[in-house]
């Protein structure tokens, strides 16, 4: 680490093993990513009038290159953090979780997903059985009925939006998964 960790407590006196505990996690940090900059850590205690069980606030901010990450867990959230060291544990837990996403987009590791095709219906069959999609790149696209994962063929009209996926068939390229677009269907 660039910075030297800094350990800050609010109504509480820190102790020896909670440090060792924090530097501990900080060092498990410090391989996961070892061009970490700086880790600052807030242990919170509630006030001493307070007439339940003592319920901690851990908060957990690591500085990457380019990129700041803050874990906190709320004392509203889970009695458990009636232990300092399980509130300590899930913030730890919480900060190495982002600090993973964001070595993960630094690396260009995130996981597109594809956008699926979109057109217009442009033909409907008489017989009801099938239709044809103008799709917005240009292709002109067959489907079968039974290619429509919502709502009812027979709903259907021209000029109808609609997202698919293309694929190649017997009879040149059409859409299976065709999923009705707009006000009167559902979005999937």
């Amino acid at each position: 680490m660039q910075k030297p960790l800094e350990v800050s407590y609010r109504n509480l006196e820190g102790s020896p093993a909670i440090e060792q505990h924090i530097h501990a996690r900080v060092q498990h940090l410090e391989r996961l990513a070892p061009n970490l900059i700086g880790c600052k850590v807030m242990i919170e205690a509630p006030h001493r009038q307070h007439h339940q069980g003592k319920i901690y606030h851990v908060r957990v901010q690591v500085t990457l290159p380019g990129h700041e990450v803050v874990a906190s867990r709320d004392p509203a959230e889970h009695h458990a953090h009636e232990d300092l060291y399980v509130a300590l544990r899930d913030a730890f837990d919480a900060a190495e979780r982002q600090v993973q996403d964001v070595l993960r987009r630094m690396r260009g590791q995130v996981k597109q997903h594809a956008v699926p095709d979109h057109g217009r219906i442009s033909a409907l069959a008489a017989d009801g059985s099938s239709g044809r999609i103008a799709a917005a790149d240009g292709r002109d696209l067959y489907f079968h009925r039974n290619a429509l994962v919502e709502g009812e063929f027979g709903r259907l009209q021209v000029g109808d939006e609609v997202r698919f996926v293309a694929e190649e068939g017997d009879e040149g390229p059409q859409a299976s998964s065709v999923h009705p677009v707009g006000k009167h269907h559902p979005v999937g």
